[in-house]
């Protein structure tokens, strides 16, 4: 069987000095390396949701902080798109916590999917979560969200006494110079708000100049 070892490597010299080989002596790692893997393991749960097996608030604040670092030194655009799930509350009314939780399942997992391996994205809290678009423009990030609220739209769940169907709000707006976490975040989550006071299952956008629009 195969265990993990570390390795140290001193040379062998003759009398005049010069290297003629080697002694390379084997260690047992096994210990080191468990105690790695545990501390891995423990960090990626620190950035997991454990409800929906998606990153948490905390993966998207990490990645947020980079994108922008990112963003103000080299120029990489990206944008955020906020979405929560509309009328979460009457499915756990009328077919039970449990048919809820598998709904936040189903729709990260339908948003986590439609997303590129360069995006990031996670459950902010509650039934909202956040992707960060990277490498985007404005109307590209219009089409990330548009296509993510068509297909949790398109998407159903067999749970309870027949098929549960959900839909999203969503709020994008691209980061800007001199935005942060804060204020990039509270723009997105706003224009989500107004998605859902102006009839829900809706995407708003903010443009750079600053007019909002659908």
């Amino acid at each position: 069987h195969r265990v993990p070892v570390s390795l140290r490597v001193s040379p062998v010299r003759n009398g005049d000095g010069q290297i003629t080989g080697a002694v390379q002596v084997f260690s047992d790692n096994s210990a080191k390396k468990a105690a790695e893997d545990k501390i891995e393991q423990l960090e990626g749960l620190a950035l997991l949701d454990l409800l929906t097996g998606v990153g948490n608030r905390r993966h998207i604040e990490i990645r947020l902080q980079a994108s922008l670092s990112a963003f103000q030194r080299y120029g990489w655009a990206f944008g955020v798109v906020s979405l929560d799930v509309d009328r979460l509350k009457k499915v756990n009314d009328t077919a039970g916590h449990e048919a809820g939780d598998q709904v936040l399942r189903m729709v990260a997992r339908t948003l986590a999917n439609s997303l590129r391996p360069m995006d990031s994205f996670g459950r902010w809290g509650g039934e909202e979560f956040v992707a960060l678009v990277a490498n985007t423009t404005e109307d590209g990030l219009r089409v990330v969200a548009e296509r993510c609220r068509r297909l949790v739209e398109q998407s159903t769940l067999e749970a309870g006494p027949g098929r549960i169907r959900v839909t999203v709000s969503a709020g994008g707006s691209m980061a800007r110079a001199g935005d942060t976490p804060e204020t990039l975040m509270e723009r997105a989550g706003r224009l989500m708000y107004r998605a859902k006071t102006g009839g829900r299952n809706r995407v708003e956008f903010e443009d750079m100049a600053g007019a909002d629009r659908r």
